[in-house]
């Protein structure tokens, strides 16, 4: 039964009992009148039995108005009825809007297709067919909107206006795979309960309503916030009964999906969310004194739109532009976790930030790992040795090592040996191995042709299908998503064929997703208390969780 035949079905029984309960609400009104004769009798009768010390005849005392202050079971449920048919026609009118919205998708995404084949149609073709050609709306438009990945934007925000309350704000952009905006929501949250991690889980949920409400059948949502990001990919298990009841909602709506992958980014790749979240949030409070009044000096962060106090805004070095700390310690951490050395998150903007300027917000694990993807960055890729010692496995270049081996081997150079600058273990440089005293390196070879080492990896990246980047060697697992990948040496590729993207596009083309190709981890982590937890005081333990190895 479709959904205008329930509505009217459930309106027209909800105006039936509401007729039967105002019939039934006179009743009682007429019982109650005669009820209130019947006790002003009684009382006029025991005044005027009783003796009087005054000439005049006494007065009854008026009954009030209203001597019935608590409503009757029948004024109740029609209350309730009135409720549910307003609920009703609200419905309507939001299955009427998404029915539009819906259209427009169809016949934008049917104009794309038709202009693509337009520009792709050979000049000699289209002068001679160019006058026939037509694609009218309608034929295969459906098929079209099955096919095409959208992306879903979500993010949630909390501000405590007091101890006791707290202002929210959900934020939800829906996009094409050319990320033109599709449809937006702005939704405000008001209580005294909430957190960060169950507001996110609710815009996400709102977020995954609202594709199934536009019949999207494919979807990727964006997530910059890293505990979800954790529990949606199952590495975490929700053990508090709040946040695995939103958990279990997620799990419950991604299943009406052909395609549902989630997909880790910074804040400033949220797209309209975070501006829709915090113009929601905004709606509900204004600012109790102004900056003036207060005396301090107020500034916007561009990325959450948040006015922040000016000694809270990084500046970043050589470009000047200006972001708020809690934005840029954000956006920090994830390129680091992506094995990439962090940018200005300004569009188009290579400035690099320094690590002493990035220290100020930095926890000291991050400071460490900032000053590894430094130092990664900082030796061409030929000249790139790592420790063969797995205890150990240093980063060295091969002329820091050469020099620190010549201090206790003068024939280092000649004959290959070299000494750890770190764990003082001694390797051959050739052979990439700990240090075959007494034999030849190619010797060693003919003994070991198959390193069981190199061998036990082949093996592991045939079974779990990993590929090798062709400029740093590194080996990757396509963890969850599609095939675009980006190496921790920055390098992007096509996890299919590996041919290089250029400039956010494919070179080849393959594919650039399968469902049947999601791994999907099933790692447990540690739960954390999230009604403490707060994105500036947690930090991640592993790169995991977008596939490097």
């Amino acid at each position: 039964m479709s959904f205008d035949v329930d509505t009217e079905d459930l309106k027209t029984l909800a105006a039936e009992q509401r007729r039967e309960l105002m019939v039934a609400r006179d009743i009682d009104s007429d019982l109650d009148f005669a009820f209130q004769l019947q006790l002003q009798e009684a009382i006029s009768a025991s005044l005027s039995l009783q003796p009087s010390t005054s000439t005049s005849t006494p007065t009854p005392t008026p009954l009030p108005s209203n001597p019935n202050p608590n409503p009757s079971f029948a004024e109740v449920q029609s209350s309730e009825l009135l409720d549910l048919e307003r609920e009703i026609d609200d419905r309507k009118l939001s299955e009427l809007e998404f029915r539009k919205i819906r259209d427009d998708l169809h016949q934008r995404i049917h104009d794309h297709r038709v202009a693509q084949e337009i520009l792709r149609m050979p000049e000699d073709e289209w002068e001679n067919d160019g006058d026939n050609f037509e694609r009218p709306f309608g034929e295969g438009t459906s098929e079209n909107v099955d096919k095409e990945v959208f992306r879903v934007y979500f993010k949630g925000l909390v501000e405590n206006y007091s101890p006791k309350v707290v202002f929210g704000g959900i934020g939800v952009a829906i996009c094409d795979s050319r990320d033109e905006l599709l449809f937006e929501m702005r939704k405000p949250f008001y209580g005294s309960a909430m957190n960060r991690q169950c507001i996110e889980f609710k815009a996400l949920i709102e977020g995954l309503n609202a594709a199934i409400a536009l019949d999207l059948k494919r979807v990727v949502f964006y997530c910059d916030y890293f505990p979800i990001f954790q529990f949606v990919t199952g590495r975490w298990s929700a053990k508090q009964r709040k946040v695995a009841a939103l958990l279990n909602q997620v799990v419950l709506l991604r299943q009406k999906f052909l395609f549902c992958q989630p997909s880790f980014v910074s804040r400033n790749e949220i797209m309209f969310a975070f501006k829709f979240a915090r113009e929601a949030m905004v709606s509900q409070i204004k600012k109790v004194a102004e900056s003036a009044a207060s005396g301090n000096v107020y500034e916007t962060c561009v990325i959450c739109l948040e006015e922040t106090d000016i000694g809270k805004i990084f500046s970043v070095d050589g470009c000047r532009h200006r972001y708020c700390v809690s934005c840029m310690k954000q956006h920090v951490e994830v390129k680091l976790l992506h094995g990439m050395l962090p940018k200005c998150p300004h569009a188009d903007c290579n400035s690099d930030l320094k690590l002493d300027s990035c220290s100020k917000f930095l926890t000291p694990k991050l400071i460490d790992m900032m000053k590894q993807r430094i130092k990664e960055a900082s030796i061409p890729v030929t000249e790139k040795v790592y420790c063969p010692y797995p205890k150990c496995s240093a980063l060295m270049s091969k002329s820091d090592v050469l020099e620190y081996s010549k201090g206790d081997f003068v024939v280092a150079e000649r004959c290959g040996i070299r000494k750890c600058t770190t764990c003082n273990g001694l390797f051959c440089i050739d052979c990439k191995v700990p240090w075959h005293s007494g034999i030849t390196c190619f010797e060693y070879r003919r003994r070991n042709p198959n390193p069981p080492e190199d061998v036990k990896l082949k093996n592991l990246a045939a079974v779990n299908l990993w590929r090798q980047c062709i400029k740093c060697n590194h080996m990757i697992e396509l963890a969850a998503g599609c095939y675009h990948m980006t190496c921790r040496c920055g390098y992007e590729f096509c996890y299919t064929c590996g041919a290089p993207w250029k400039d956010k596009k494919a070179t080849c083309s393959c594919k650039l997703w399968d469902e049947d190709y999601i791994l999907d981890s099933d790692e447990d982590g540690d739960e954390f208390d999230d009604d403490e937890f707060d994105d500036d005081d947690y930090e991640s333990d592993s790169d995991d969780y977008y596939g490097i190895l």
